[in-house]
């Protein structure tokens, strides 16, 4: 069934993004960089983990896609793409700063300070929408919401102090 390999390829693509922002984490930690709010950051695995597996719960048998909605999540996937090769080796999933480093403005970076987020918050609701599961973005979009709130706080306190350089 095509929503099932939908969503592996989504779980197959966080596993590669976790994989990739924790090399990253290593590489910059071994430069110096300091992480910030590790509090927080078990909530976001719990709850990217508990939206895919809602997603796939929520699945009955027969499925008609939203290919409008569909095509509107891999919008989102090339945006998000694009806010990691922006950043290159400064993209992880957690908040690690290394002190000397400039901030980047480029990519969406231009325009925003937060990109990625604005992305989740469109993939947390839009993927359930793709399957017909309104509960399931209205719930998940409202915990991921209140997670980001707490997040971008900490993530300007640790980037507050670059924000001159």
């Amino acid at each position: 069934m095509i929503a099932y390999a939908i969503i592996a390829a989504v779980i197959v693509q966080r596993l590669a993004e976790l994989w990739y922002a924790q090399k990253n984490t290593r590489a910059l930690r071994s430069k110096g960089a300091i992480e910030m709010g590790q509090a927080h950051y078990p909530l976001f695995i719990v709850l990217h983990s508990a939206w895919l597996g809602a997603i796939l719960a929520a699945l009955p048998g027969p499925v008609t896609l939203n290919w409008f909605l569909l095509a509107g999540y891999a919008t989102l996937e090339c945006l998000r793409v694009w806010t990691m090769v922006s950043l290159g080796p400064y993209w992880t999933t957690r908040i690690v700063s290394l002190p000397e480093a400039p901030l980047v403005r480029r990519g969406p970076y231009r325009f925003l300070r937060h990109p990625n987020y604005l992305i989740v918050i469109g993939e947390i609701a839009l993927l359930p929408l793709v399957f017909g599961e309104v509960g399931v973005a209205v719930v998940f979009s409202l915990f991921n919401g209140a997670l980001l709130f707490w997040r971008v706080r900490q993530e300007e306190a640790a980037l507050a102090p670059r924000r001159a350089l």
